[in-house]
């Protein structure tokens, strides 16, 4: 999907995929480096990182392995709520693993700060994070983010995986979502 496809619903154009791309093979290329010579783990948060997931893990030339976890603090609006639900847990054992979790955007940092937790509990050798985009203004808990793609407004944006009400996953960029569309 193209912004002019639904241009009436977005407010401004925040980054092209073409700006993306170059992002993500620069966040590779740092993670190869911080990486050489072992096996990582990604694991990607369902739905919003599967574009990014996807695109980072083709980058990658290292041996890397893929899992996949839904968490949900935000039902069905436009604010975390705070309250961190399992929808859909890990297959793979993290003891003595190096894991990497990717992520679309962090704006709270409540749910990636649980996430984390809850990872390193699990046996993991390290536990790092790359996402996407960031909202420093939003953050509610300090989280440290190995690899940042963009520090992006404290706007409701979609686009590149991210969604409002499970639309707009699929436009190739990221654009801030019009007030009129969730007001």
């Amino acid at each position: 999907m193209q912004f002019s496809d639904v241009e009436g619903d977005l407010s401004e154009v925040l980054l092209t995929q073409e700006e993306i791309h170059e992002k993500i093979a620069v966040m590779a290329r740092q993670i190869e480096t911080d990486y050489a010579g072992e096996k990582l783990l990604l694991v990607g948060v369902l739905r919003g990182a599967v574009m990014v997931m996807a695109d980072l893990a083709r980058e990658l030339t290292l041996p890397l392995e893929m899992d996949w976890m839904a968490v949900s603090s935000y039902g069905a609006g436009t604010q975390s709520s705070g309250v961190v639900r399992i929808l859909k847990d890990l297959d793979s054992d993290l003891q003595g693993r190096k894991v990497l979790i990717v992520e679309d955007i962090i704006d709270s940092g409540l749910t990636l700060s649980w996430l984390l937790g809850n990872l390193r509990s699990r046996g993991a050798e390290s536990v790092e994070i790359c996402t996407l985009l960031r909202k420093p203004d939003a953050a509610k808990v300090e989280v440290d983010v190995r690899y940042v793609g963009f520090d992006i407004p404290n706007a409701f944006v979609v686009g590149y995986g991210l969604d409002y009400a499970e639309k707009y996953r699929n436009l190739r960029g990221v654009a801030v979502l019009a007030p009129h569309v969730y007001a």
